[in-house]
């Protein structure tokens, strides 16, 4: 790539891009302003998403006015349709051939002032560094209350424990991105996966900044959507709700229907609880769906078996490999 020498170490950052025309230019300007400082060669990838503006075209002029900047250079990844931000965004880590790489979004509310604190952490030797929001200024209500709880949530169900407020403002060392390649799900959640993932984790806090162009490309549906993504990808608890239903149906209503015999059949109703058929038959058939549904939990499990099976995530995942 024109502009990168071999001297220092190389950084990519990488930008899914989806409508962001108004937003790139002063996102570039920006970037290269903090990089010029650094001493460090970098690649930016604009991985466009399937935009309906001029994003790519504004992306193509700027890889032109780049080619006399030193340590700087531009690659442009145009998917053929709107594929979805993580998707997006795992097309340009897997583009990526820097020793480190950095996810930054390009409306502006990452800080890229802040990407010298996140080579710093990194060059002391963390593998992972994660951008985390100090507030929620500049979301709606809803959206700040449904983070609450889409965290309360993960972290309760799921063996992958997340960081409230984490984004996906993060740094990944080379070793970490090779790692992330060998994922093949689908329906992913690129933070939770690296975050499943291991490695020492670094933390960056920092102000998320105001949006200055355009509309942000998660709707409250699609955050939604992701949220039950990330909940069926990271956690069995949801497959498994109908066998708990189901055990705790059987030991209620199967005490209360002993209880019922013994009262009516052996006592002889000494209490006069004069509990009619109708309500034994009730009894009986909520004590049949108590069965059932623990059925349904076993079979549960099989099927929690197959998914782990399908998702191919490796065994295990090595940090380094020296000999002392």
């Amino acid at each position: 790539m024109e502009g990168i020498g071999l001297g220092s170490s190389v950084i990519s950052v990488v930008t899914p891009v989806y409508n962001e025309s108004e937003n790139i230019p002063l996102f570039y300007a920006e970037l290269l302003k903090v990089t010029r400082a650094l001493e460090h060669d970098f690649e930016l990838i604009f991985v466009d998403d399937g935009s309906s503006d001029d994003s790519v075209k504004v992306v193509e002029s700027l890889a032109a006015e780049v080619k006399n900047v030193e340590n700087f250079g531009i690659k442009l990844i145009e998917l053929s349709r709107n594929f979805g931000k993580e998707i997006a965004t795992t097309a340009g880590i897997e583009a990526a051939r820097g020793d480190a790489v950095i996810i930054l979004d390009a409306d502006l509310q990452h800080p890229i002032d802040m990407i010298p604190a996140f080579i710093r952490k990194w060059e002391r030797g963390y593998d992972v560094v994660v951008g985390v929001r100090a507030t929620d200024g500049h979301y709606s209500t809803v959206k700040k209350a449904g983070s609450e709880l889409f965290y309360k949530i993960m972290n309760r169900i799921s063996e992958t424990k997340l960081v409230p407020h984490s984004t996906d403002f993060r740094l990944l060392d080379r070793k970490v991105v090779e790692a992330f390649r060998s994922f093949t799900e689908r329906q992913r959640i690129t933070r939770g996966l690296i975050d499943w993932l291991g490695f020492k984790r670094g933390f960056v806090h920092f102000e998320t900044g105001e949006r200055l162009h355009g509309e942000p490309s998660y709707s409250t549906r699609k955050l939604v959507k992701l949220a039950l993504n990330s909940f069926t990808a990271h956690s069995l608890f949801p497959l498994r709700i109908a066998g708990y239903m189901g055990v705790i149906f059987m030991v209620v209503f199967g005490a209360l229907g002993l209880f019922t015999y013994i009262e009516v059949f052996l006592a002889h109703d000494p209490m006069g609880l004069r509990i009619t058929g109708t309500a034994l038959l009730g009894l009986l058939m909520l004590f049949a769906i108590g069965i059932l549904l623990a059925c349904l939990g076993l079979i549960a499990l099989y099927i929690a078996s197959i998914h782990g099976e399908v998702i191919n995530r490796p065994l295990y995942v090595v940090r380094q490999n020296k000999e002392l």
